[in-house]
């Protein structure tokens, strides 16, 4: 059955919504990565990656509580529950090794630099949602996240004396990856916060251990950068939830690159990492690669 126009063009919008809601959240997530960057010197990147996901907890639990009182969720089968929650443990692990793994590299290297090899994530994801989600690719989509690619590579120019951070970032980019294409996954079956929640909840059981091993007491300061910190990352994680609620894997992954953008500025205001003339030449193609995903037009409809 072809799609009506009304269908089409209602799709169109929920999915430039999407792309709207990634570009945001990736363009404030640096503020949370450069907090925990400035807490690294006194706090272990496992303690930084739980009080992260318990402030952000803070924040998003009263929403979720509300919510859940307004509209109870139907019963489910028990099969399709196991389903569920086994998905939600695997997208939350892969999450979290993920972050971890991100915390000890910008405690090492400079924000762009860990970025730039942490951006694997996109192009590992575009390949496992067509394998596993059996997404389309189309050569605008493919151009883009090539683009995007070389942009982070441009930023990045890894010298041999960074190699082992870099390839620390690059696991976590991986990581990120099989989290992206399981939120696209699992997107459908809880509302955004809910599933935030799940998340959260999942991440704080998950790094306990790693976090009372490693504590060390916050000082009053770094309590209210931590709290800055669960702010931000569940402003951005709400949006990014919300985004692959409308849009597809590779319509989204090439917005994570304009997480590049606030990375160098802040990186620069804070640590004094002046970006080169190459570095601002990433960028610039980083947003094209943006650019080209946002006024890609959907494909035509398959005929009945």
């Amino acid at each position: 059955m072809t799609p009506s126009a009304d269908q089409m063009h209602q799709k169109r919008r929920d999915e430039m919504l999407g792309v709207l809601l990634m570009a945001t959240a990736m363009l404030i997530i640096p503020t949370s990565d450069a907090i925990a960057k400035y807490l690294s010197g006194g706090h272990s990147p496992a303690f930084l990656s739980w009080v992260r996901y318990l402030a952000a907890l803070g924040f998003i639990l009263p929403v979720a509580l509300l919510q859940h009182a307004r509209a109870p969720e139907p019963a489910r089968a028990p099969a399709s529950q196991g389903r569920y929650w086994l998905a939600q443990i695997l997208r939350t692990a892969f999450l979290v090794t993920a972050m971890t793994l991100y915390f000890v590299a910008i405690a090492r290297i400079p924000l762009a630099d860990a970025l730039g090899a942490y951006f694997i994530a996109p192009i590992v994801a575009t390949l496992l949602a067509a394998i596993a989600l059996r997404e389309r690719l189309d050569r605008r989509k493919l151009l883009a996240v090539a683009l995007g690619f070389v942009g982070a590579i441009l930023v990045v120019r890894p010298g041999t004396e960074t190699s082992a951070d870099t390839l620390i970032a690059l696991a976590s980019g991986c990581c990120m990856a099989c989290y992206l294409v399981l939120t696209r996954a699992t997107a459908q079956d809880r509302p955004p916060v809910m599933t935030l929640t799940i998340q959260l909840t999942l991440g704080i059981l998950m790094l306990l251990p790693f976090a009372v091993l490693q504590w060390t007491t916050p000082t009053r300061e770094s309590l209210l950068l931590i709290l800055l910190m669960g702010l931000v990352s569940t402003l951005s994680n709400l949006m990014t939830i919300s985004a692959f609620r409308l849009a597809q894997v590779q319509t989204l992954s090439p917005f994570v690159y304009l997480e590049l953008i606030g990375a160098t500025a802040l990186g620069f205001a804070l640590f004094g990492d002046l970006p080169s003339p190459a570095t601002w030449a990433g960028i610039a193609v980083i947003v094209i690669a943006g650019l080209i995903v946002a006024t890609a037009r959907p494909p035509a409809p398959a005929q009945s």
